[in-house]
């Protein structure tokens, strides 16, 4: 039986660890946890969610949609996993934090096929992954500084970075619900958020703190870069006093049924959990200071009592130069045998780090058994993630979430929404023919 070595027991190193044992490939999956801790972990279990439990929207119209169906129908565990523990979101599909671990963690490790070693891996060279078939590298991009360093070494490349930011979560309780109100946008009745309105003068005031609220500091040693994607709250404030109120705040869809009357601004919580007794301030991604958190935030009308059970962080994510060193199987050019998954190769977002990891499980079980299968194709939200990560860029290269601009352009002009929908069924047409001739479903 052949065998492959996992370092990192994160979505990628899960989805990627579970495609190879249900192809009768034997799997050795490292685990530093809870030996040691990254900056943003703090539980001990696998497949932890830190940055938020949103896995964002579902249907063919949004390129996230898409993917998920297509992991779905690759036998991704992830999307298992996510739909066993799915809470209400509205449109968007969110998880039960702590019973999505769970939930991975009992599977992975009760699997015949795999064996999960708590202990943490700090070289390419380390005598743990020496005699194996292949060794798969899906630390994270928290990989830790060792096996960091030791990964720079082999690929030869300048450290890439980028900072990304923990938004913080509230105890519901401590809600203050003469001010917030249930509901998602255009859809009063629906009670999957909780919203917080605000006045102009409430708005200007919170901007205001924000740009004069201290904030943690990069290292002397490092520029600070933000993934344009999750910018932090007060990165946003910088660009103007109405960035917010054009971007996370934005009430359009929304009437308070206190005043019958569209707000200047708003502020939603998601849920965390499916007793929704927590929640997650959407798009408050923050490097401010602990106390400073806790100060500003309770500015927010409904917050003024806000019991915080995770303030926000800030981390730094590590990714390489895919395009330079890594080939068409995610394989470093420079150590054959050695393969990425998973944020640390360029993708952001869970759902794309399991998505690489779900893919490099699959063709390399392939691999490994003699046969290979070729790349989904391009139109497809996979094979467009895929492409993203083997394609030059004309400038410096980006990490980058699940989107239509990675996909060919369609022949045609028509409207935004036509357009999304036209993207879709392409999409879907081009993945169901290629799931038939390739024989991959799960």
């Amino acid at each position: 039986m052949a065998k492959v070595v996992i370092v990192g027991g994160g979505l990628a190193g899960c989805d990627c660890a579970w495609q190879l044992a249900e192809a009768g490939v034997a799997v050795e999956l490292y685990e530093m946890k809870p030996e040691k801790h990254s900056e943003a972990h703090t539980e001990d279990g696998l497949a932890e969610l830190v940055c938020s439990n949103s896995f964002r929207a579902t249907g063919p119209a949004a390129a996230i949609g898409l993917l998920k169906e297509e992991m779905q129908a690759l036998g991704s565990l992830i999307m298992e996993a996510a739909h066993a523990t799915k809470v209400p979101a509205g449109g968007a599909l969110a998880v039960d934090r702590a019973l999505f671990s769970d939930y991975i963690t009992d599977k992975i490790e009760n699997h015949a096929n795999i064996s999960v070693i708590r202990k943490e891996v700090t070289s390419l060279d380390a005598e743990e992954l020496a005699g194996a078939d292949g060794v798969v590298i899906a630390a994270g991009p928290l990989a830790s500084p060792e096996l960091t360093e030791s990964l720079i070494q082999a690929v030869g490349n300048e450290r890439l970075y980028f900072y990304d930011a923990i938004a913080p979560i509230i105890s519901r309780d401590s809600v203050d619900f003469d001010k917030a109100f249930w509901g998602s946008r255009w859809k009063p009745e629906d009670d999957d958020y909780l919203n917080c309105p605000m006045d102009e003068d409430e708005y200007k005031a919170f901007v205001a703190a924000l740009l004069e609220g201290e904030k943690v500091k990069p290292r002397e040693f490092e520029k600070e870069k933000h993934f344009e994607a999750c910018l932090p709250v007060e990165a946003m404030a910088e660009r103007g006093e109405m960035t917010l109120a054009f971007g996370p705040l934005k009430p359009v869809g929304f009437v308070d049924p206190k005043t019958g009357e569209r707000p200047f601004a708003i502020v939603q919580l998601r849920t965390e959990n499916k007793e929704k007794t927590a929640f997650n301030l959407v798009g408050f991604q923050t490097k401010l200071k602990y106390p400073e958190q806790k100060r500003i935030f309770r500015m927010i009308p409904g917050l003024e009592n806000a019991e915080f059970l995770r303030l926000g962080s800030i981390h730094r994510n590590t990714y390489v130069n895919a395009p330079d060193v890594l080939n068409e199987h995610l394989e470093l050019k420079a150590r054959p045998g050695f393969y990425l998954a998973g944020q640390i190769t360029g993708v952001e977002g869970y759902l794309e780090s399991a998505a690489c990891g779900l893919w490099l499980g699959l063709s390399l079980a392939k691999q490994l058994g003699g046969g290979s299968v070729a790349n989904p194709p391009k139109e497809t939200a996979l094979g467009a993630l895929l492409g993203h990560l083997g394609t030059q860029p004309d400038k410096e290269f980006q990490p980058s979430n699940v989107n239509f601009g990675l996909m060919p352009g369609l022949k045609k002009k028509m409207k935004k929404k036509l357009r999304k929908e036209a993207y879709g069924k392409r999409a879907q047409e081009a993945f169901a023919a290629w799931l038939a001739e390739t024989r991959l479903a799960g």
